[in-house]
């Protein structure tokens, strides 16, 4: 029998950052910081705070940063513990004590089904949650987004993805999804259409980077044709799942930043420091900036 319970996140992280260049060249672009910390750990965060109990990172081959970010650096904690500076020393071994971490390396970019797809022997038979760390998704106050979906699951049993609605001129950025039903924040869904023009959208709801999906999907990931690029699309997938059970989307409450551009980073790079612990000198310093042209 499938568990119905949501145990194990999958992050994919092994895209170039083709945006970020040529800062990207070197790091992988999750491990740019948003103030103090890398993008990806805001997620690994999300993830445990969520009720998560192992993450699977999917890493480009050769490229190691986010694991060495995630291991122990035992000379780093000795001279930090030297110098007497145990609030740093915490910060830094609290990222080796977030749970069990798994990396999977995708030895091709073949887009981000086929990354979810390298980790379907570490998920096996039961559903789990993706998140893209691209998306930082922030609910102050309230429960994490990842939490959301999850609670969705428990309820409904099938697939949920999230979902905000976005203006008219926007929907050509995303898969934008066809509902069959809504029930407040809860949306059905018949379809999804990937980056549709504005005439031929089926709705202003868009599929944003946070999953829960049933371990069926792993079955239409790998019946699912190369698309544009010769990548596997999981938005394909996800749409053959729909033919099969249930799919749901979410409007979930709190506010994304799309960290993977570069306008979206600096904007979640403002949104971070404002609650962060500076957070009053950071608003002095904007409130002083002369921003006339």
């Amino acid at each position: 029998m499938i568990s119905a319970r949501v145990r194990k996140a999958v992050l994919p992280a092994a895209g170039f950052g083709t945006r970020f260049l040529p800062a990207t060249k070197a790091i992988p672009k999750e491990v740019m910081p948003l103030v103090d910390r890398p993008i990806i750990q805001y997620a690994v965060e999300e993830a445990v705070a969520s009720g998560i109990e192992q993450i699977i990172i999917v890493i480009a081959t050769g490229r190691s940063a986010i694991e060495d970010h995630f291991d122990a650096n035992p000379n780093l904690e000795r001279w930090l513990e030297e110098r007497g500076d145990i609030e740093l020393l915490r910060a830094v071994r609290r990222i080796t004590e977030v749970g069990p971490i798994a990396f999977v390396h995708q030895k091709e970019q073949l887009g981000l089904g086929h990354a979810v797809l390298m980790a379907k022997e570490l998920v096996g038979d039961e559903p789990f949650a993706v998140l893209l760390s691209d998306d930082v998704m922030i609910n102050p106050g309230g429960p994490p987004v990842t939490r959301q979906l999850i609670e969705q699951h428990a309820t409904h049993r099938g697939s949920v993805v999230a979902l905000q609605r976005v203006p008219s001129a926007d929907v050509t950025r995303y898969g934008i999804v066809r509902p069959v039903r809504e029930e407040g924040r809860l949306v059905e869904i018949g379809d999804l259409v990937e980056k549709p023009s504005q005439e031929d959208a089926p709705s202003d709801l868009a599929v944003l980077g946070r999953y829960v999906l049933t371990p069926k999907i792993f079955n239409m990931l790998e019946t699912t044709p190369r698309g544009a690029g010769g990548e596997i699309q999981l938005t394909d997938a996800i749409r053959a799942l729909i033919q099969e059970q249930p799919v749901f989307g979410y409007q979930f409450e709190g506010e994304r930043h799309d960290a993977g551009t570069r306008i979206g980073w600096l904007e979640a790079n403002v949104a971070m420091a404002l609650q962060s612990e500076d957070a009053d000198e950071f608003r002095a310093y904007v409130r002083g900036l002369d921003l006339r042209d």
